[in-house]
């Protein structure tokens, strides 16, 4: 009888956690730019793998999640501002 709780909470708790991730992501955007070197949350084009693969300050092609709205309000060094699409800045040499 209590293997049979167990699958059912399994089944309840697994239900869950399918429709929080979606609500994460809803709730951010990627943001192109905007990460210290090893820092980005994954890639865009070369030069980068994914997670924690940028080599360059503000890389234009690597992207990391930022709360949704603030990418291109973000304040960043030498006038630099975040993109929701892959820049052509700051790209390893």
């Amino acid at each position: 009888m209590m293997t049979k709780k167990w699958a059912v909470a399994s089944a309840v708790i697994a239900a869950f956690a399918a429709h929080a991730v979606p609500a994460v992501a809803a709730e951010n955007e990627k943001c192109y730019g905007v990460s210290l070197a090893g820092e980005n949350d994954c890639a865009a084009g070369a030069g980068t793998s994914c997670a924690g693969t940028s080599t360059v300050d503000y890389q234009g092609n690597a992207w990391t999640l930022v709360p949704t709205g603030t990418c291109v309000t973000m304040e960043l060094p030498d006038d630099r501002q975040g993109s929701l699409t892959a820049l052509d800045r700051d790209l390893p040499s």
